[in-house]
């Protein structure tokens, strides 16, 4: 979990650029990203506007080829480290929208930490204390005119290409831990004794741990669906937005409920041995968390299948 998410950001945040970034920009950024060279992290979420990425408040003002970037970007995981960061941010003013998804752009932009204008700060966090995450904090932090992906103002829908493939990364880190956690449990299942005979050999024991492998085994599928999906969707114009969103908006949903169920149900199986740190069953538990808040929570994920699939009013 700690080394996926120590360099996954590099894999799904990374993808607007190599979709909509001309083929010179292509070339300028990525190399160095692919071979390890350059560090990345995504800039998006903010301290007073949460889901609501619409109304991001950072803005990127132009002052001839040159933007200045000021504002405030919040659990940016791995910015201790990296040296590049996609970053969305306001470009125009909410209320000079005709529509709430204009307005912002991306950008690509050297993450240079000794320049003025940049600054963070640690966050202390429950669980995932082996990858940094932080406050970062601009202030007329100036970057390149050629460091904007796609045309100003269209940030939204670009940035919506790495989000999807966000949500399956998240999906799969998810399934890796519930199967951890379920290992670990199995094992201690069949070594400890209890009434002479191995607490693996009780119902009470194995039910709960088999109903949790079967969720992982549905999640792991719809994870897989969604993957191919997204694939699909760089290559065949076919494949909607729309679609890969639901798949892989499920895909994180059902994963991080499975792995949920696992790391909780492990730890219940080791009983008082399950809350010691020497079994890493609740250290499992900790980091299950991650996934069903982030990137998005678990309600607007049922918000969004209720309103796109099913048809039914929109709830918020």
């Amino acid at each position: 979990m700690a080394g996926a998410q120590s360099i996954h950001a590099n894999v799904y945040a990374t993808q607007p650029v190599a979709k909509f970034a001309t083929a010179e920009q292509r070339q300028r950024m990525l190399p160095d990203l692919i071979n390890g060279r350059s560090r990345a992290c995504f800039g998006v979420t903010e301290p007073n506007t949460g889901l609501e990425t619409l109304k991001l408040r950072t803005s990127a003002t132009r002052y001839g080829d040159e933007y200045r970037i000021s504002g405030q970007k919040i659990w940016i995981s791995s910015a201790q480290v990296a040296t590049k960061m996609i970053l969305l941010a306001r470009t125009t003013p909410l209320d000079e929208v005709k529509k709430p998804s204009e307005g912002l752009s991306l950008f690509f932009i050297d993450f240079d930490k000794t320049k003025p204008g940049l600054d963070l700060k640690r966050i202390k966090k429950m669980g995932g204390r082996a990858i940094d995450a932080n406050e970062v904090f601009f202030d007329n932090y100036v970057i390149p005119g050629s460091s904007l992906i796609g045309e100003e103002g269209q940030g939204f829908k670009i940035v919506l290409h790495g989000m999807n493939a966000e949500r399956c990364l998240l999906a799969g880190e998810a399934l890796g831990l519930g199967y951890a956690a379920l290992y670990r449990a199995s094992q201690y299942a069949k070594e400890r004794i209890v009434f002479n005979r191995p607490i693996g050999m009780n119902q009470g024991i194995q039910h709960p741990l088999a109903d949790a492998y079967m969720h992982l085994e549905a999640a792991k599928l719809a994870t897989y669906h969604a993957a191919r999906l997204y694939d699909r969707s760089t290559i065949d114009e076919a494949v909607t937005q729309q679609a890969v969103g639901i798949a892989c908006n499920s895909a994180k949903y059902l994963a991080a409920e499975a792995a949920f169920t696992a790391c909780e149900r492990s730890v219940l199986a080791l009983g008082g041995m399950g809350y010691a740190a020497e079994y890493h069953v609740e250290r499992y538990l900790r980091e299950c968390f991650v996934p069903r808040i982030a990137p998005v929570s678990r309600e607007m994920i049922m918000n969004y299948v209720g309103e796109k699939v099913l048809g039914l009013p929109r709830s918020y």
